[in-house]
């Protein structure tokens, strides 16, 4: 029976089918069957509808598929329920968001959304000027940080080899905080077709590595120097469109990956620390190249 507003009664068993549906998009199996992921906590809500908003505005792909709300959250974020074309959000217990959720204390909000089917073909007919290329990263909250990182710095796309996190997993989609849904994705790509693909495209490739050869202090000097018309420049790698490689937390990138970037760039480090994590180390080559590319389009700074 509907409640007196001609709604649904709020959802209220947490073994329920439909909430079994939802959770298990917690698994890969239950993302890749049904090509949607979960959306947990107001923020990423609060993107993904805003997306869906614009793509119904053009004409596109619909990206919420449901949204699921306690009645307290509802109150809280009326704005998430108001107006999201094709949906109609629900009213659930606590503990049925609790079931339907991958964290220990939910927020009160979820949503199931669509799987972007964004291809790499298409990315690079963009021109891309930057891309964040995660090679077996694992963690999947190294990953999301990557993404949000990759987000801040204006990225044009992040795109995860073969051997990566999903970057549909729950812990990778919260790390993001809603990032997900700014940039196109592309996942599952075969190295090797990727970096011939870029060497077509006429994109660089710089290798984040350690022990590489290349300072990425000095590639930031360069740069500048290249912008104040230094008669002693060499080329402005920063400069220049750039896919950015970033390997797994353990190994760091494989000699297949080192062998094919044009330069293996270390961040220097000026402390005792022995590495820097792979995100952290992301969010400063991506802001170098970043910071090179916006510059060199603005003459006097």
């Amino acid at each position: 029976m509907n409640d007196d507003a001609g709604r649904p009664p709020v959802m209220a068993n947490p073994r329920a089918e439909r909430v079994r549906e939802v959770a298990r998009l917690a698994t890969r199996s239950g993302r890749s069957r049904s090509l949607r992921f979960l959306v947990e906590g107001p923020q990423a809500v609060r993107e993904a509808v805003r997306l869906h908003q614009e793509r119904s505005t053009d004409g596109g792909d619909a990206v919420v598929h449901q949204i699921y709300a306690t009645p307290e959250a509802a109150e809280r974020h009326p704005d998430l329920l108001a107006d999201v074309p094709g949906v109609e959000p629900r009213l659930a217990e606590p503990a049925v968001i609790a079931a339907m959720a991958d964290t220990v204390s939910p927020q009160g909000i979820v949503a199931v959304c669509h799987q972007p089917q964004a291809g790499l073909v298409d990315v690079l007919a963009a021109k891309p000027r930057l891309i964040a290329v995660l090679c077996e990263v694992q963690d999947p909250g190294n990953a999301g940080t990557i993404l949000r990182a990759a987000d801040a710095a204006g990225a044009d796309a992040v795109v995860a080899t073969t051997g990566s996190v999903d970057l549909f997993n729950p812990k990778a989609v919260r790390s993001t905080v809603g990032s997900i849904f700014h940039l196109p994705i592309v996942t599952g790509v075969d190295f090797d077709d990727l970096a011939a693909t870029l060497r077509r495209s006429g994109t660089g490739i710089l290798a984040a590595d350690g022990y590489g050869s290349a300072d990425l202090d000095e590639l930031q000097d360069r740069a500048a120097a290249h912008r104040l018309g230094s008669p002693d420049d060499a080329d402005p790698v920063l400069e220049r469109p750039t896919a950015w490689l970033f390997g797994n937390e353990a190994a760091g990138l494989g000699e297949q990956q080192l062998e094919a970037a044009d330069l293996r760039v270390a961040v220097p480090l000026y402390g005792v620390a022995e590495s820097l994590n792979v995100g952290t180390a992301a969010t400063v080559c991506l802001y170098a190249s970043a910071r090179a590319q916006r510059r060199s389009r603005r003459p006097g700074q």
